[in-house]
Protein backbone atom coordinates (compact mmCIF):
# COMPACT_ATOMS: atom_id res chain seq x y z
CA UNK A 1 0.00 0.00 0.00
CA UNK A 2 2.80 2.37 0.90
CA UNK A 3 4.34 1.76 -2.54
CA UNK A 4 1.03 2.61 -4.22
CA UNK A 5 0.69 5.81 -2.18
CA UNK A 6 4.24 6.78 -3.07
CA UNK A 7 3.47 6.19 -6.76
CA UNK A 8 0.33 8.33 -6.50
CA UNK A 9 2.38 11.08 -4.85
CA UNK A 10 4.86 10.92 -7.73
CA UNK A 11 2.05 11.06 -10.28
CA UNK A 12 0.52 14.04 -8.49
CA UNK A 13 3.89 15.80 -8.44
CA UNK A 14 4.39 15.16 -12.16
CA UNK A 15 0.87 16.45 -12.85
CA UNK A 16 1.62 19.64 -10.93
CA UNK A 17 4.83 20.16 -12.90
CA UNK A 18 2.98 19.52 -16.16
CA UNK A 19 0.22 21.95 -15.19
CA UNK A 20 2.80 24.57 -14.29
CA UNK A 21 4.53 24.01 -17.63
CA UNK A 22 1.23 24.49 -19.47
CA UNK A 23 0.65 27.71 -17.53
CA UNK A 24 4.18 28.86 -18.46
CA UNK A 25 3.60 28.05 -22.13
CA UNK A 26 0.31 29.97 -22.15
CA UNK A 27 1.86 32.89 -20.28
CA UNK A 28 4.87 33.08 -22.58
CA UNK A 29 2.63 32.76 -25.65
CA UNK A 30 0.40 35.60 -24.45
CA UNK A 31 3.40 37.80 -23.69
CA UNK A 32 5.04 37.11 -27.05
CA UNK A 33 1.74 37.31 -28.95
CA UNK A 34 1.08 40.81 -27.65
CA UNK A 35 4.08 42.02 -29.66
CA UNK A 36 2.40 41.22 -32.99
CA UNK A 37 -0.67 43.40 -32.52
CA UNK A 38 0.09 45.58 -35.53
CA UNK A 39 0.44 42.67 -37.94
CA UNK A 40 -2.65 40.92 -36.52
CA UNK A 41 -4.83 44.04 -36.90
CA UNK A 42 -3.68 44.50 -40.48
CA UNK A 43 -4.28 40.83 -41.26
CA UNK A 44 -7.80 41.03 -39.86
CA UNK A 45 -8.48 44.25 -41.77
CA UNK A 46 -7.16 42.97 -45.12
CA UNK A 47 -8.61 39.43 -45.26
CA UNK A 48 -12.33 40.37 -45.67
CA UNK A 49 -11.56 41.66 -49.18
CA UNK A 50 -10.94 38.09 -50.32
CA UNK A 51 -14.62 37.19 -49.90
CA UNK A 52 -15.96 40.34 -51.52
CA UNK A 53 -18.26 39.58 -54.44
CA UNK A 54 -19.20 36.03 -53.44
CA UNK A 55 -22.56 34.67 -52.35
CA UNK A 56 -23.01 34.84 -48.55
CA UNK A 57 -23.09 31.02 -48.32
CA UNK A 58 -19.53 30.85 -49.72
CA UNK A 59 -18.01 33.41 -47.33
CA UNK A 60 -17.38 31.14 -44.33
CA UNK A 61 -16.11 28.20 -46.45
CA UNK A 62 -13.61 30.55 -48.10
CA UNK A 63 -12.44 31.87 -44.74
CA UNK A 64 -12.06 28.28 -43.49
CA UNK A 65 -9.88 27.43 -46.53
CA UNK A 66 -7.68 30.45 -45.81
CA UNK A 67 -7.51 29.50 -42.12
CA UNK A 68 -6.33 25.98 -42.98
CA UNK A 69 -3.71 27.47 -45.31
CA UNK A 70 -2.58 29.82 -42.55
CA UNK A 71 -2.21 26.96 -40.06
CA UNK A 72 -0.22 24.99 -42.66
CA UNK A 73 2.03 28.01 -43.21
CA UNK A 74 2.68 28.42 -39.50
CA UNK A 75 2.78 24.86 -38.17
CA UNK A 76 4.21 22.83 -41.07
CA UNK A 77 6.51 25.29 -42.81
CA UNK A 78 7.47 28.18 -40.54
CA UNK A 79 7.54 26.52 -37.10
CA UNK A 80 10.22 23.90 -37.85
CA UNK A 81 12.19 26.27 -40.09
CA UNK A 82 12.36 29.02 -37.46
CA UNK A 83 13.17 26.59 -34.64
CA UNK A 84 16.05 25.12 -36.66
CA UNK A 85 17.37 28.56 -37.52
CA UNK A 86 17.11 29.67 -33.91
CA UNK A 87 18.93 26.53 -32.74
CA UNK A 88 21.75 26.48 -35.31
CA UNK A 89 21.94 30.02 -36.68
CA UNK A 90 20.40 32.36 -34.06
CA UNK A 91 22.30 35.31 -35.52
CA UNK A 92 19.96 35.26 -38.52
CA UNK A 93 16.80 35.96 -36.49
CA UNK A 94 17.48 39.71 -36.17
CA UNK A 95 18.10 40.19 -39.94
CA UNK A 96 14.95 38.18 -40.67
CA UNK A 97 12.99 40.39 -38.29
CA UNK A 98 14.39 43.48 -39.98
CA UNK A 99 13.49 42.10 -43.41
CA UNK A 100 9.94 41.54 -42.20
CA UNK A 101 9.92 45.00 -40.61
CA UNK A 102 10.93 46.52 -43.94
CA UNK A 103 8.06 44.66 -45.60
CA UNK A 104 5.63 46.06 -43.03
CA UNK A 105 6.93 49.57 -43.66
CA UNK A 106 6.51 49.08 -47.41
CA UNK A 107 2.95 47.73 -47.02
CA UNK A 108 1.95 50.54 -44.68
CA UNK A 109 3.49 53.26 -46.85
CA UNK A 110 1.88 51.80 -49.96
CA UNK A 111 -1.55 52.08 -48.32
CA UNK A 112 -0.85 55.71 -47.36
CA UNK A 113 0.38 56.46 -50.88
CA UNK A 114 -2.80 54.93 -52.32
CA UNK A 115 -4.93 57.10 -50.01
CA UNK A 116 -3.03 60.25 -51.01
CA UNK A 117 -2.94 59.41 -54.72
CA UNK A 118 -5.86 57.06 -55.52
CA UNK A 119 -5.24 54.84 -58.52
CA UNK A 120 -6.50 51.63 -60.05
CA UNK A 121 -4.71 48.31 -59.81
CA UNK A 122 -4.51 46.26 -63.01
CA UNK A 123 -4.05 43.02 -61.02
CA UNK A 124 -7.23 43.65 -59.04
CA UNK A 125 -9.14 44.59 -62.21
CA UNK A 126 -7.96 41.37 -63.88
CA UNK A 127 -9.03 39.40 -60.81
CA UNK A 128 -12.51 40.94 -60.87
CA UNK A 129 -12.89 40.14 -64.58
CA UNK A 130 -12.75 36.38 -63.93
CA UNK A 131 -16.12 34.99 -64.97
CA UNK A 132 -16.04 31.55 -63.36
CA UNK A 133 -16.97 31.88 -59.65
CA UNK A 134 -15.17 28.62 -58.76
CA UNK A 135 -11.98 29.73 -60.48
CA UNK A 136 -12.26 33.16 -58.86
CA UNK A 137 -12.64 31.52 -55.45
CA UNK A 138 -9.54 29.37 -56.01
CA UNK A 139 -7.59 32.42 -57.18
CA UNK A 140 -8.67 34.49 -54.18
CA UNK A 141 -7.85 31.71 -51.69
CA UNK A 142 -4.39 31.17 -53.20
CA UNK A 143 -3.72 34.90 -53.10
CA UNK A 144 -4.86 35.13 -49.48
CA UNK A 145 -2.66 32.20 -48.42
CA UNK A 146 0.37 33.71 -50.16
CA UNK A 147 -0.21 37.01 -48.38
CA UNK A 148 -0.78 35.15 -45.12
CA UNK A 149 2.58 33.37 -45.50
CA UNK A 150 4.45 36.67 -45.44
CA UNK A 151 2.46 38.01 -42.50
CA UNK A 152 2.69 34.65 -40.68
CA UNK A 153 6.46 34.60 -41.13
CA UNK A 154 6.68 38.01 -39.50
CA UNK A 155 4.26 37.04 -36.72
CA UNK A 156 6.08 33.81 -35.91
CA UNK A 157 9.51 35.46 -36.01
CA UNK A 158 8.39 38.25 -33.67
CA UNK A 159 6.85 35.72 -31.28
CA UNK A 160 10.00 33.56 -31.32
CA UNK A 161 12.23 36.54 -30.59
CA UNK A 162 10.16 37.33 -27.48
CA UNK A 163 10.02 33.82 -25.98
CA UNK A 164 12.13 33.21 -22.89
CA UNK A 165 12.45 29.44 -23.14
CA UNK A 166 14.47 27.18 -20.81
CA UNK A 167 14.69 24.47 -23.48
CA UNK A 168 13.90 23.60 -27.09
CA UNK A 169 10.61 21.79 -26.41
CA UNK A 170 9.23 24.62 -24.26
CA UNK A 171 10.15 27.05 -27.04
CA UNK A 172 8.46 24.85 -29.66
CA UNK A 173 5.30 24.40 -27.58
CA UNK A 174 5.04 28.13 -26.88
CA UNK A 175 5.58 29.09 -30.52
CA UNK A 176 3.02 26.53 -31.68
CA UNK A 177 0.43 27.61 -29.11
CA UNK A 178 0.89 31.30 -29.91
CA UNK A 179 0.75 30.62 -33.67
CA UNK A 180 -2.52 28.69 -33.42
CA UNK A 181 -4.01 31.25 -31.02
CA UNK A 182 -3.16 34.16 -33.33
CA UNK A 183 -4.63 32.30 -36.32
CA UNK A 184 -7.88 31.59 -34.47
CA UNK A 185 -8.03 35.22 -33.30
CA UNK A 186 -7.45 36.66 -36.77
CA UNK A 187 -9.75 34.45 -38.81
CA UNK A 188 -12.39 34.17 -36.10
CA UNK A 189 -12.52 37.97 -36.11
CA UNK A 190 -12.61 38.00 -39.91
CA UNK A 191 -15.52 35.54 -39.97
CA UNK A 192 -17.41 37.70 -37.46
CA UNK A 193 -16.73 40.87 -39.46
CA UNK A 194 -17.76 39.28 -42.76
CA UNK A 195 -21.05 37.93 -41.37
CA UNK A 196 -21.87 40.94 -39.21
CA UNK A 197 -23.75 42.71 -41.99
CA UNK A 198 -25.82 39.55 -42.61
CA UNK A 199 -26.61 39.43 -38.89
CA UNK A 200 -27.60 43.09 -39.08
CA UNK A 201 -29.88 42.50 -42.07
CA UNK A 202 -31.57 39.61 -40.25
CA UNK A 203 -32.06 41.63 -37.07
CA UNK A 204 -33.39 44.62 -39.02
CA UNK A 205 -35.96 42.42 -40.76
CA UNK A 206 -36.86 39.99 -37.95
CA UNK A 207 -36.14 41.82 -34.71
CA UNK A 208 -38.82 41.37 -32.07
CA UNK A 209 -38.51 44.95 -30.84
CA UNK A 210 -37.67 48.33 -32.26
CA UNK A 211 -34.37 48.27 -30.38
CA UNK A 212 -33.17 45.03 -31.99
CA UNK A 213 -34.23 46.25 -35.42
CA UNK A 214 -32.34 49.49 -34.82
CA UNK A 215 -29.28 47.51 -33.73
CA UNK A 216 -29.52 45.52 -36.96
CA UNK A 217 -29.72 48.67 -39.05
CA UNK A 218 -26.81 50.13 -37.10
CA UNK A 219 -24.68 47.04 -37.82
CA UNK A 220 -25.37 47.24 -41.55
CA UNK A 221 -24.50 50.94 -41.68
CA UNK A 222 -21.60 50.67 -39.26
CA UNK A 223 -19.61 47.81 -40.86
CA UNK A 224 -18.09 49.91 -43.70
CA UNK A 225 -16.99 52.46 -41.09
CA UNK A 226 -15.52 49.72 -38.91
CA UNK A 227 -13.58 48.23 -41.82
CA UNK A 228 -12.16 51.65 -42.73
CA UNK A 229 -11.23 52.25 -39.08
CA UNK A 230 -9.53 48.86 -38.87
CA UNK A 231 -7.59 49.64 -42.04
CA UNK A 232 -6.37 52.96 -40.63
CA UNK A 233 -5.41 51.43 -37.28
CA UNK A 234 -3.77 48.46 -38.97
CA UNK A 235 -1.74 50.71 -41.28
CA UNK A 236 -0.57 52.91 -38.41
CA UNK A 237 0.33 49.82 -36.38
CA UNK A 238 2.26 48.33 -39.32
CA UNK A 239 4.34 51.49 -39.70
CA UNK A 240 4.98 51.67 -35.96
CA UNK A 241 5.85 47.98 -35.59
CA UNK A 242 7.92 47.89 -38.79
CA UNK A 243 9.85 51.02 -37.88
CA UNK A 244 10.40 49.80 -34.33
CA UNK A 245 11.74 46.44 -35.56
CA UNK A 246 14.24 48.10 -37.91
CA UNK A 247 15.43 50.59 -35.29
CA UNK A 248 15.80 47.94 -32.59
CA UNK A 249 17.53 45.62 -35.06
CA UNK A 250 20.08 48.29 -35.96
CA UNK A 251 20.79 48.70 -32.24
CA UNK A 252 21.29 44.94 -31.80
CA UNK A 253 23.62 44.83 -34.83
CA UNK A 254 25.82 47.57 -33.37
CA UNK A 255 24.32 50.73 -34.88
CA UNK A 256 22.58 52.31 -31.86
CA UNK A 257 22.49 55.96 -32.95
CA UNK A 258 18.89 56.07 -34.15
CA UNK A 259 17.59 53.97 -31.25
CA UNK A 260 19.42 56.12 -28.69
CA UNK A 261 18.33 59.38 -30.35
CA UNK A 262 14.65 58.43 -30.31
CA UNK A 263 14.96 57.24 -26.71
CA UNK A 264 16.60 60.50 -25.64
CA UNK A 265 13.92 62.60 -27.39
CA UNK A 266 11.12 60.57 -25.79
CA UNK A 267 12.67 60.89 -22.32
CA UNK A 268 13.16 64.65 -22.79
CA UNK A 269 9.53 65.16 -23.91
CA UNK A 270 8.22 63.06 -21.01
CA UNK A 271 10.39 64.81 -18.45
CA UNK A 272 8.41 66.43 -15.64
CA UNK A 273 5.14 64.71 -16.66
CA UNK A 274 4.91 62.87 -13.34
CA UNK A 275 2.81 59.72 -13.42
CA UNK A 276 2.08 60.21 -17.13
CA UNK A 277 5.78 60.17 -18.03
CA UNK A 278 5.80 56.49 -18.97
CA UNK A 279 2.78 56.84 -21.25
CA UNK A 280 4.14 59.97 -22.91
CA UNK A 281 7.57 58.39 -23.42
CA UNK A 282 5.99 55.31 -25.04
CA UNK A 283 3.72 57.47 -27.24
CA UNK A 284 6.58 59.66 -28.47
CA UNK A 285 8.72 56.59 -29.17
CA UNK A 286 5.87 54.95 -31.11
CA UNK A 287 5.25 58.17 -33.08
CA UNK A 288 8.91 58.54 -34.06
CA UNK A 289 9.16 54.83 -34.91
CA UNK A 290 6.09 55.26 -37.13
CA UNK A 291 7.55 58.34 -38.85
CA UNK A 292 10.72 56.42 -39.56
CA UNK A 293 8.58 53.53 -40.82
CA UNK A 294 6.63 55.62 -43.32
CA UNK A 295 9.78 57.37 -44.61
CA UNK A 296 11.52 54.03 -45.12
CA UNK A 297 8.37 52.56 -46.66
CA UNK A 298 8.03 55.40 -49.16
CA UNK A 299 11.66 54.90 -50.19
CA UNK A 300 11.00 51.18 -50.65
CA UNK A 301 7.93 51.61 -52.89
CA UNK A 302 9.87 52.26 -56.14
CA UNK A 303 12.44 49.60 -55.21
CA UNK A 304 9.76 46.93 -54.68
CA UNK A 305 7.43 47.89 -57.53
CA UNK A 306 10.09 48.57 -60.19
CA UNK A 307 12.89 46.19 -59.25
CA UNK A 308 11.92 43.40 -56.85
CA UNK A 309 8.37 42.92 -58.20
CA UNK A 310 9.30 42.54 -61.90
CA UNK A 311 12.28 40.35 -60.97
CA UNK A 312 10.02 38.09 -58.88
CA UNK A 313 7.55 37.82 -61.78
CA UNK A 314 10.33 36.76 -64.15
CA UNK A 315 11.66 34.15 -61.71
CA UNK A 316 8.28 32.66 -60.73
CA UNK A 317 6.41 33.33 -63.97
CA UNK A 318 3.49 34.67 -61.90
CA UNK A 319 2.17 38.06 -60.89
CA UNK A 320 2.98 38.99 -57.34
CA UNK A 321 -0.02 38.54 -55.07
CA UNK A 322 -1.78 41.81 -54.45
CA UNK A 323 -2.18 42.75 -50.83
Amino acid sequence: MSGLLALLDDVAAIAKIAAASVDDVVGQAAKAGSKVAGVVIDDAAVTPKYVTGFEPKRELPIIWKITRGSLFNKMIVLLPALLLLNAFAPWIITPLLMLGGAYLCFEGAEKVFHWLFPHGDKHVEKDMSVGDPLHLEETRVKGAIKTDFILSAEIMTIILSNIEAPNFWFEAATLAFAGVAVTILVYGTVALIVKMDDIGVWLAANGMTGITRSVGTGLVKGMPVLLKLLTVIGTAAMLWVGGSIIIHGLDVLGFPWLYDTIHDIAVAVAGGAGEAAGTIEWSVTALLDGIFGIVLGMLLIPVVTRVIGPLSEKVTGQKAADH
